[in-house]
């Protein structure tokens, strides 16, 4: 995919979730005066909400685009990267719903707005590898066993509200109570843990280069290495934790007494009792905005 993108000579469809967060009836002007200002003029655009997503998904992706922007939270945003897959069109994630992952590995903190109007500006193809448990796929994370039930606790303590972490996290701690997780990551032994987290890397932009898995056992003994760990989670220092357990892998296999919860990419999923993880590699393609250039 050349570098030198010229949005304006390609087929492009905008896909707006009218019901997620952060947006709304008023988004539609709000796009295109953005795409106008860039001389983009979309061949179509989907305002949907709820049941309707999935069907004017498979409509934008079997209507021969170029690139698809979509505008919605993190299931609206899953679902149109499967669709995206094995030469579908570019995807440009906009963030549009609460915990927005892959946006915020794409854009970062940009606002749809800014990620829009930044990506138009310059954009540049990005590949994005994935995992794949059963049947689902996820592109940035995916949490399995205990771990999984302290996402609440990870949101309270970014909004500040530290009681209210301390409470959701015994509770999800005694949830994940006599569910340990066994797992096995690729070319090692057998173990046990409260639970098992599986990022995917992006790899250097306008390549497809080699990025594996990585994963993390997490070991909890108690209420507060739940918080501690939450608090860890929340200010992107649970790596070095000392109940991490890490390792970069293509594969591993996770199996519970209990049917495993899950989150892929923010959302809740209730897996079978024995999974294997594997990586997807150039799942989809994205389009973001070119790194600045930095004179000397």
């Amino acid at each position: 995919m050349p570098s030198d993108l010229d949005l304006r000579s390609l087929r492009i469809g905008v896909l707006l979730n009218t019901s997620s967060g952060s947006c709304d009836v008023s988004t539609r002007g709000a796009t295109l005066s953005v795409l106008e200002t860039a001389k983009v003029e979309p061949v179509q655009v989907w305002d949907v909400v709820g049941k309707g997503v999935d069907r004017a998904l498979d409509e934008a992706t079997e209507s021969g685009l170029d690139v698809l922007i979509v505008l919605g939270g993190d299931g609206t945003i899953r679902a149109a990267a499967q669709r995206c897959e094995a030469g579908g069109p570019l995807l440009m994630p906009l963030p549009g719903g609460t915990m927005n992952m892959l946006p915020k590995a794409l854009y970062g903190a940009r606002t749809w707005r800014e990620a829009l109007t930044d990506t138009l500006a310059a954009p540049i193809v990005q590949a994005v590898h994935g995992g794949q448990v059963g049947s689902h796929r996820f592109y940035v994370a995916g949490v399995f066993g205990g771990a999984s039930l302290f996402a609440e606790a990870r949101e309270a303590i970014r909004d500040g509200d530290l009681p209210a972490a301390w409470e959701q996290g015994v509770a999800a701690l005694k949830q994940a109570l006599g569910a340990e997780l066994g797992y096995r990551f690729e070319g090692q032994s057998a173990s046990k843990a409260e639970a098992v987290v599986v990022l995917c890397p992006l790899p250097p932009p306008e390549t497809d280069g080699e990025v594996l898995l990585e994963a993390a056992a997490i070991d909890v003994d108690g209420a507060g290495d739940a918080i501690r760990l939450a608090v860890m989670s929340a200010f992107r220092g649970w790596r070095t934790d000392e109940t991490v357990t890490r390792a970069h892998l293509e594969s591993l296999e996770i199996a519970s007494s209990r049917p495993i919860p899950a989150i892929l990419d923010g959302e809740r999923f209730t897996l079978s009792r024995s999974e294997r993880v594997t990586r997807v590699r150039g799942a989809f393609y994205a389009l973001k905005p070119a790194p600045p250039v930095w004179s000397a």
